[in-house]
């Protein structure tokens, strides 16, 4: 098959990959990031910029009257720094990044305030090594997860900082989109660090370890959410001769669809991929058939074998049968999809779970760290049972993932929503405790979530969204779902709670409208973590949903939860929701259409 075509994020991100390749002799080395490396990098962008008048535009900023006092550094980085919510610590870092240099170029600070994380987060993450000697199970394999994490951390800022390499100084408030995107993700990844240890010793040094990066990482989100203020403070857009637009703004976004209802970063391959699908026509690279009557026998040996350097979209077609398989697909398989007989037919399965010493990430079943993903028509359980606790049935990682007609069965946490870009089309969802949770921004339509009974002595919460700052875009958006009790719950709807969210941290932001919700739901809807905690930060908002469960007057009265009016509701609409335009492929007929509005 062809290659995409070099438009919309996968370009994007392809093109950024390319950039870190350049720059490698910039970049940090390995999995070891050293302070004076960090500062060398930044040392010699610095220069770059200084000597590509392109970079820093054709007419210094010094030159215009509104921004003479703005012409040193240490002013550069004032202002910057003015829109953190950790300023000392931005001001702090950025100093030492940039010492010597008198005029460093805004991009180049702008650039340092993502560098500075690198170092920071090393530290945290290896501070996990000063409990190597311990003899706890759940320590040591939280040690292996934050080395891993490390290096997926890593790999965000490097996307980051590529990105802002490639892009003129006043292009980048229109890539803040993608930008912001790999920075969250780094950030949750941080968080997971630190949780992947009890409440105890370990994980109260893991949170003071972690403290400088995290708050890094806050002020990069925000410096650069703020970049188109910040230029026009440098009269940046007169310069350029025209006015910067802060795209992916909430209710301005733009998104242009092509005649036939798919937006235009799809390419033409994959528009065809997709409607032959729908025709039953698609034809897979590779078969995978438990009987043997394909060319393998578990998803897994299909995986291993796709080419290393392949090209186009890589298609696995799995025939109907029950996998009993843990499958971890890795961030180099990209362009994938894998699309079986239907949900309940194609099934994989599995049961690692928490209270058996894994951690709550690698307990699942299925998990996708690869960009541009596409799951049709399969089916994920985790199979361990509600008093197992976390027992992960699918994990999605991957950025711009498309998930259409699968089904996700499990109790606590099935679905691990974790991180980037991703849309959920007719599906359904089955669990008990936190049982859609992570940190992605997510739109979940046209999907059927069955809240389970849990255990005696538990509570049901549908999400728990992990937005951990304020200066993240993520969210989760259901619209046109139906939350539904299956009978067992139903018939103990009196003594069993349930709920629609609870905030996982402190930034939680979840909207359910156009839904139809069950009687079962409390009338209060959400439920607090522990404690005060987050209840006067996190936002939940519902709109013009249905059913017993939909009315507001009870709800409680948190300063974040809102009903909202038309005009608002939009604005978590698609596009809107997304901060990078054109991401989710509205698809013709029956298989994904996309709702870009509201219904009435």
């Amino acid at each position: 098959m062809s290659s995409f075509q070099d438009i919309g994020p996968l370009a994007e991100r392809r093109r950024a990959e390319k950039q870190q390749k350049r720059h490698k002799r910039l970049l940090i080395a390995g999995a070891s990031v050293s302070v004076m490396l960090v500062l060398a990098v930044v040392g010699v962008a610095t220069s770059i910029y200084h000597s590509n008048k392109s970079d820093t535009l054709t007419s210094p900023a010094q030159s215009l009257p509104s921004s003479k006092e703005l012409h040193s550094s240490s002013k550069y980085i004032k202002a910057i720094c003015s829109s953190t919510d950790f300023q000392n610590a931005c001001e702090s870092s950025l100093s030492k990044a940039v010492s010597g240099n008198k005029t460093t170029s805004p991009k180049a600070i702008i650039r340092a305030a993502i560098s500075v994380i690198a170092s920071a987060a090393e530290f945290g993450f290896n501070h996990s090594e000063n409990f190597k000697n311990s003899n706890k199970p759940r320590v040591k394999s939280g040690i292996n997860l934050c080395r891993n994490l490390f290096d997926e951390a890593y790999d965000e800022l490097k996307l980051a900082l590529s990105h802002i390499d490639m892009h003129k100084l006043e292009d980048l408030p229109a890539q803040k989109g993608y930008i912001k995107n790999w920075l969250s993700a780094a950030l949750h990844y941080q968080g997971m660090c630190i949780d992947a240890f009890s409440d105890g010793e370990e994980k109260t040094k893991m949170k003071e370890a972690m403290k400088l990066g995290t708050q890094l990482t806050s002020n990069a989100l925000a410096i650069v959410g703020a970049t188109a203020k910040f230029l026009s403070l440098l009269d940046i857009d007169s310069i350029a001769g025209r006015n910067l637009v802060e795209v992916g703004k909430r209710g301005k976004a733009d998104t242009s669809f092509r005649s036939d209802g798919l937006p235009t970063w799809i390419s033409k391959e994959t528009r065809r991929h997709l409607k032959e699908h729908a025709k039953a026509k698609l034809k897979p690279n590779v078969t995978v058939a438990k009987d043997g009557s394909g060319d393998f026998k578990t998803i897994n040996d299909a995986l291993n074998a796709m080419p290393t350097k392949y090209t186009g979209r890589y298609v696995i077609y799995v025939k109907t049968g029950i996998y009993e398989e843990h499958v971890v697909m890795g961030k180099e398989k990209k362009s994938v999809t894998i699309y079986g007989d239907g949900s309940q037919k194609s099934v994989v399965t599995g049961s690692l779970n928490w209270v058996d010493g894994v951690q709550t990430s690698q307990t699942a079943t299925f998990t996708a760290t690869g960009f541009g993903l596409m799951l049709i028509g399969m089916g994920f359980r985790n199979t361990a049972g509600p008093q197992k606790h976390q027992a992960v049935a699918l994990r999605i990682q991957s950025d711009n993932a498309v998930i259409l007609n699968c089904r996700m069965e499990g109790y606590q946490d099935t679905l691990y929503a974790q991180a980037h870009y991703q849309f959920y089309r007719s599906c359904v969802i089955t669990g008990t405790v936190d049982f859609i949770f992570g940190d992605a921004t997510a739109v979940f339509q046209n999907c059927l979530v069955i809240v389970r009974r849990p255990l005696n002595n538990q509570q049901n919460i549908v999400t728990a969204h992990g937005r951990a700052v304020r200066f993240e875009d993520t969210v989760y958006v259901f619209q046109n779902c139906r939350i539904t009790a299956e009978p067992a719950l139903a018939a103990d709807k009196a003594i069993i709670r349930s709920y629609l969210a609870r905030p996982w941290k402190e930034y939680s932001r979840t909207i359910f409208m156009e839904s139809e919700l069950g009687d079962f739901i409390n009338p209060d809807g959400y439920m607090p973590w522990e404690g005060d905690f987050a209840l006067n930060t996190l936002f939940y908002a519902e709109y013009n949903n249905s059913g017993a469960g939909a009315d507001t007057s009870r709800r409680v009265k948190w300063p974040g939860v809102k009903v909202l009016n038309k005009e608002d509701a939009l604005t978590w609409t698609i596009p809107h929701v997304y901060s990078i335009p054109d991401f989710i492929p509205e698809i013709s007929g029956n298989l994904a259409q996309v709702r870009k509005g509201l219904s009435g």
